[in-house]
């Protein structure tokens, strides 16, 4: 199949690098802002071309959750009739909370699950809690499950806490989801479960990260969350039940947990670094959560990498690992000044990219 160029379909997964690199340059005068959810519109072309890697050289149109100018998000992203009862567990996280208040905004009421308070929280409780589940899941169309304990508390939390939370709490969404008469279920995943298989051996390319590598977790985080997501093809399987696993890349808006990281970068760089091979908009994850709901009832199962689009193909991998700033010259000619006007710098090497072809696909 030949690479498309991203404005040619519409994509669920923005093509981030190049959407905040323009937004950057001084010569544009409208920069797209970003925002945790809502209505966007495709911007004008712009200064910045995208190499096709089939020797033609064409401008960039961010189309990030609207393909043509005067569409909306309501009108492409409505997950079913006005009304419906939608459980949002994690709804006081920076996710759960996006996808509950947009959901709301579409006419949709919503249950907000979590643990503390929130604006988008309308019941204070555990999904390990089977009880609190139950109680609430009578009604409910579609449940959106981005609860979950993450990585950084891997340092703070047990591994019976891991299990209890991301595991035996998605295990009474999806029993309770099936006795109540749940439409679909999303899970949020995450590309952690990749775990060691991210990073090549040394002197090897960078690993092209599709859904077809197999996961080799490295911490307990990683262990539950794919286990969580092989109940959901179990439910899926024995009960019918239809369940979508979307592995996240990053999108989390706090700096990032590595000393060395934030030692060499100050983090509007590094965010914007990964967002050429592993991070995401907030705003894209929210629409590609709500095309997975609505495509559930059709694809039955499905596991997809939720990652911006990378502007590499799998021919650039070897510079990459070994000299990253000549890779991205080749696909992003003139990144460099806008870099040096900031006095930012590329990362000399890119161990993953994370490929969202499947979900453009298929999502789309």
């Amino acid at each position: 199949m030949p690479h498309r160029h991203p404005s040619e379909s519409w994509d669920p997964v923005t093509f981030g690098f190049l959407r905040r690199l323009k937004a950057l340059d001084d010569s544009l005068r409208s920069p797209l802002r970003g925002r945790p959810a809502g209505v966007l519109r495709a911007s004008r072309l712009s200064s910045f071309r995208w190499d096709d890697g089939e020797g033609m050289t064409r401008p960039f149109w961010n189309v990030a959750l609207a393909p043509r100018a005067g569409d909306s998000i309501e009108a492409l992203l409505r997950t079913g009739a006005i009304g419906m009862r939608i459980l949002v567990t994690g709804s006081s996280g920076h996710l759960g909370e996006a996808l509950a208040l947009t959901l709301r905004e579409l006419g949709h009421e919503v249950i907000g699950l979590d643990i503390v308070a929130g604006p988008a929280t309308t019941h204070v409780g555990s999904i390990s809690d089977r009880a609190v589940v139950r109680r609430l899941m009578p009604g409910v169309s579609q449940v959106f499950h981005p609860a979950t304990l993450h990585k950084p508390h891997v340092a703070t939390h047990s591994r019976q806490a891991f299990i209890d939370v991301n595991l035996t709490g998605t295990l009474n969404l999806l029993e309770e989801a099936v006795a109540a008469g749940v439409e679909s279920l999303v899970y949020t995943s995450t590309t952690s479960v990749f775990g060691d298989a991210l990073v090549p051996p040394p002197g090897e390319p960078a690993a092209w990260i599709t859904e077809d590598v197999t996961p080799v977790p490295k911490n307990i985080y990683g262990v539950t969350k794919a286990a969580a997501e092989d109940l959901c093809q179990l439910f899926h399987r024995n009960q019918g039940l239809s369940t979508m696993v979307l592995r996240t890349s990053r999108f989390f808006p706090e700096e990032d947990d590595s000393r060395s990281a934030r030692a060499n970068y100050v983090d509007d760089n590094l965010k914007l670094n990964e967002y050429l091979h592993r991070r995401v908009d907030i705003e894209d994850v929210v629409s590609a959560h709500l095309l997975a709901a609505r495509r559930a009832p059709v694809l039955g199962f499905r596991r997809y990498i939720i990652s911006a689009t990378t502007p590499f193909l799998p021919d650039d991998l070897p510079d990459l690992r070994a000299n990253a700033p000549l890779a991205v010259h080749r696909r992003v000619p003139g990144y460099e000044a806008v870099y040096a006007q900031r006095g930012w710098n590329m990362a000399p090497g890119i161990d993953r990219v994370y490929v969202n072809a499947r979900a453009r696909h298929e999502l789309g």
